[in-house]
C-alpha cells in the first residue's frame, strides 16, 4: 500500500451550520410585554417553518437551550448545499429576534462517511488489474465505489436531525507534530485503529446517535462531532471510553464541548418567559 493514495475516500452529503447564542435578557426583559408576546410568536413561526420543508417529515433545524457560560442557544441546521445554510442565517437575521442575539461562536461543515475499509479493496483491485494510479481507468474504479456507497448510505448523509432530549457538539482534529502526525502514518495502519475506534461508537449505537461531519478547508478544526441522546451520561461514557483508544488517545485534538437540552419550537414563548418547561 505505500506506493498507493494515502487519502481514504469520503462521501459528503448535507451541509451543517451549528450557531452558538447569547441571548440579552436585559434588553428582553425592558422590552413592553405586548411587544415581546409578538416577538416571541414571530420567531416561534420562523423557526417552525425552519425544522421542516413543508410536507416534510424530516427535521432540518433543531433548538437547544445551551448549558454554561458559553452561551445561551444553540441551532444547528442540516440542508442539501451551502445556498440553503446561507438562506437559514438570513432569515434569522431578518426576525425581530435577533435583536436580542448575539452570535458568539458558530461551525460550518458537510457531513462526512469516511471509506477507509472500501478505500482499501478498491485501491487494491484497481492495481491487481494493472491500473495506473489516477488513470481515468482507475478514476472509473473509484467512482463506482464512491456511487455505490453514496446510494445505500443516502439516509446517513442526508440524516433528519434525532429528536432526542440532548445534545452534544466538538471539534477536534488529527495531530500532524513533528513526532505525532496521523497524516504519516501508513494507511492500512489508520484503517485498522479507524476499525477498532468504531467498534466502541458502534457499542453505544443504542444510547448515542453519532454524526461525524467534515470541516477541512471549511472551518477552523477539521471535523465536527454532533452526538444525541435522552441520557447526558452516555455522552461521557463514550467519549471517556474512546480517550482510551489509539486514535484518540495517541493522534486526536479536541476543541470546547457544547452542550444543550432539546428547545421544541413551540415552547420556545416559554423558554423567554423564563420558564424551562421540558
Amino acid at each position: 500500500m505505500a506506493e498507493l493514495p494515502p487519502v481514504p475516500l469520503t462521501l459528503e452529503g448535507s451541509g451543517v451550520l451549528h450557531q452558538f447564542f447569547r441571548f440579552d435578557w436585559k434588553s428582553w426583559w425592558n422590552t413592553p410585554k405586548s411587544d415581546r408576546e409578538r416577538i416571541a410568536n414571530d420567531a416561534t413561526r420562523l423557526l417552525g417553518d425552519l425544522e421542516r420543508a413543508p410536507g416534510g417529515a424530516q427535521v432540518r433545524s433543531a433548538l437547544y437551550s445551551q448549558l454554561g457560560h458559553k452561551g445561551d442557544l444553540i441551532l444547528v441546521h442540516f440542508r442539501d448545499n451551502f445556498g440553503g445554510l446561507n438562506q437559514v442565517e438570513l432569515d434569522l437575521a431578518r426576525n425581530p429576534i435577533y435583536d436580542y442575539l448575539t452570535q458568539v461562536h458558530s461551525y460550518v461543515s458537510i457531513v462526512e462517511l469516511g471509506l477507509y475499509e472500501s478505500t482499501r479493496k478498491t485501491y487494491e483491485d484497481a492495481a491487481s488489474k494493472g491500473q495506473e494510479i489516477h488513470s481515468p481507468e482507475w478514476q472509473a474504479e473509484v467512482q463506482a465505489t464512491l456511487e455505490r456507497q453514496a446510494r445505500a448510505m443516502a439516509p446517513r448523509l442526508y440524516p433528519s436531525v434525532p429528536e432526542t432530549k440532548y445534545f452534544c457538539f466538538y471539534p477536534m482534529d488529527r495531530k500532524r507534530g513533528e513526532q505525532v502526525n496521523w497524516y504519516k502514518v501508513p494507511f492500512e495502519d489508520r484503517q485498522q485503529m479507524m476499525h477498532l475506534h468504531g467498534l466502541i461508537g458502534r457499542r453505544y449505537g443504542y444510547q448515542v446517535k453519532q454524526i461525524i461531519s467534515g470541516s477541512i478547508g471549511l472551518d477552523d478544526w477539521e471535523w465536527g462531532v454532533d452526538l444525541f441522546s435522552d441520557d447526558p451520561v452516555a455522552f461521557k461514557k463514550l467519549i471517556y471510553e474512546m480517550r482510551f483508544d489509539e486514535v484518540s488517545a495517541v493522534y486526536a485534538q479536541f476543541g470546547q464541548f457544547y452542550v444543550g437540552i432539546r428547545l421544541p419550537v413551540e415552547k420556545l414563548p416559554a423558554w423567554l418567559n423564563g420558564t424551562l418547561d421540558l
